[in-house]
């Protein structure tokens, strides 16, 4: 990888992590917290959405329409969440397993809630 100039071993070919973090100013195994943050936000963007839908156009959203959407995409999210995650913690010491699955069991929680509650 080439690296900007003042980084590196001065041309001689590889760089060291050390290298990368002083450039990128983060090391991305310590972006759990972000990561899931945003998968968070993603998910009630598109209840959001969907609400869109079920609240002022029933009429052209139907209901099992907009649940059916729901949920395809919230298993789309957190199939991504979850690939994020893992392959930002590929090769570290690090562990967000329980935070993972704390926030995909809200999430379907959440998203059972929602399908049998919301719009009926």
């Amino acid at each position: 990888m080439t690296l900007p100039k003042g980084f590196g071993s001065g041309g001689a070919g590889g760089s060291s992590s050390a290298d990368v973090e002083r450039m990128i100013g983060r090391r991305v195994e310590n972006m759990t917290g972000m990561i899931t943050i945003s998968f968070w936000a993603a998910w009630l963007a598109t209840f959001g959405g969907t609400a869109a839908g079920y609240f002022y156009y029933p009429w052209a959203y139907p209901t099992p329409s907009g649940h059916f959407a729901f949920i395809v995409l919230t298993i789309i999210e957190a199939i991504g969440y979850i690939f994020c995650v893992k392959v930002m913690e590929e090769g570290s010491n690090k562990n967000s397993n329980g935070i993972v699955a704390g926030s995909i069991a809200a999430v379907t929680a959440g998203t059972i809630f929602i399908t049998l509650f919301v719009g009926n």
